[in-house]
Parts: C-alpha cells; structure tokens; sequence
C-alpha cells in the first residue's frame, strides 16, 4: 500500500506509524520504500518538522 500523497493525511499516517512501528523516520522510510526527504518537503510544506527525540513530526 502506498503512503498518502494529501500532506494533512500524511501526517497522520507518518506520526501514528512512528508512534506505533517504528524507532525512527529513516526505519519508516526504509520498510515502506519511501523517499524520506520527500516526506519532510511534504509535511514543511503545512508547517510541520520531523523532531527525531520524539519520532514525531510537530
């Protein structure tokens, strides 16, 4: 399944994922074969940063 393109949806999908599956976004990334700086410009773009001590974006 891939990842959700809409940025808000994203989000969601990315933080509960982080939250429940994975120790990092660069694990995240990897196991869904996903680009991770295309995460990060998506979710830069509605105002939001990766802050890895706390595996979420805020």
């Amino acid at each position: 399944m891939p990842i959700p393109t809409d940025p808000a949806i994203l989000l969601s999908y990315v933080n509960t994922q982080l939250r429940d599956n994975y120790p990092s976004l660069d694990e995240l990334a990897k196991s869904l074969s996903a680009d991770e700086n295309e995460i990060k410009s998506k979710l830069s773009s509605i105002g939001y940063e990766y802050n890895a001590e706390l595996n979420k974006f805020v």
